[in-house]
């Protein structure tokens, strides 16, 4: 039995990994589904093979220098492996595939989220992302779980910002802080941890500006956040979130190195997934940044936003292939 079907060698981890199926579709449809037929086509020591296996991955948004990577070390083990079919080699990918990500991290999309503490999860990124819908989210699958939530309003400059976090907060029935538009968002963080010691709240959520055409001020801005933050609760914030859109390809890696620059970034969460055809894009932010996938957006529904698992995205892109 080979890497893959030892995966998924169960019905129901094939029925819970539906979901990446479905929402993966455009991304193993357009790309990967054209790897297996390279393989089936091409001598499996041909410059040629090599050459399309590289675009292809490009192609997804696995990005130049991890796609090189990737099938520098593919070479080495078809060789040391002595694989002689196009089936072993695409086992091979997959299997390749999930050791860059994995590495020797197997909780790599756990949340550090703790009994008996203030627990301060600090969401960052551009404007247009869909940072408030994934704070939204979050929100909720923390509410099923027992949890009492606040969302914080820290985006105080974009216009609408706060009022489109106060309906998350009424949809899902969580607690919701804000001062007036244009207040310090620093001074905002420390009235809701004030406000959220005196009411019990389990979780903070707190929103900041996406604001990226100057970096120093955005880097002065989000240093006096955290700061303010851990003053106030020892070791918080507990999580920093980058909230990237997967359809921007390369551009969300690109600001991902940005947001890292100017704050310390301890996962990534990619909405759209279900809406592109690169969704390679998770292998280059982890190859890259060394930073995790902690959620990905598979549709609209609140439901949408999963946890990330590795292999059940392996799962998306290669159901149908192999």
């Amino acid at each position: 039995m080979g890497f893959f079907s030892k995966l998924f060698k169960t019905k129901e981890r094939r029925i819970n990994a539906q979901k990446y199926k479905i929402g993966m579709s455009k991304t193993r449809d357009s790309i990967f589904g054209n790897v297996k037929e390279l393989l089936e086509t091409k001598s499996l020591d041909s410059d040629d093979l090599f050459d399309e296996l590289e675009e292809i991955f490009i192609m997804a948004d696995v990005g130049v220098n991890t796609t090189v990577k990737f099938v520098d070390q593919l070479r080495k083990n078809i060789k040391t492996k002595k694989i002689t079919s196009s089936d072993l080699l695409m086992e091979l990918i997959i299997e390749e595939m999930y050791t860059m990500y994995v590495k020797d991290d197997i909780a790599v999309n756990e949340i550090n989220i703790e009994d008996n503490r203030i627990n301060v999860l600090l969401f960052v990124g551009v404007n247009g992302v869909g940072k408030t819908t994934t704070i939204g989210k979050v929100a909720n699958e923390l509410i099923q779980q027992g949890k009492k939530v606040m969302l914080v309003a820290g985006d105080t400059f974009r216009a609408g910002a706060i009022e489109q976090l106060r309906i998350w907060s009424e949809r899902v029935n969580s607690e919701f802080y804000c001062n007036e538009e244009g207040s310090d968002p620093s001074s905002v963080m420390f009235d809701a941890i004030k406000y959220a010691k005196e009411h019990d709240i389990d979780v903070l959520l707190c929103d900041t500006a996406g604001r990226l055409q100057n970096k120093k001020n955005l880097m002065n801005e989000l240093d006096k956040i955290n700061r303010v933050i851990n003053r106030e609760i020892e070791g918080a914030p507990h999580e920093t979130l980058l909230v990237v859109d997967a359809t921007t390809g390369q551009n969300g890696l690109s600001q991902a190195k940005i947001f890292n620059e100017v704050t310390t970034i301890t996962g990534i969460v990619l909405t759209k997934l279900d809406g592109t055809a690169k969704g390679g894009i998770v292998l280059a932010i982890r190859e890259e940044m060394g930073i995790p996938i902690k959620y990905v957006g598979l549709g609209e529904k609140l439901e949408d936003l999963e946890r990330f698992d590795f292999e059940e995205y392996l799962f998306g892109m290669f159901g149908d292939v192999i």
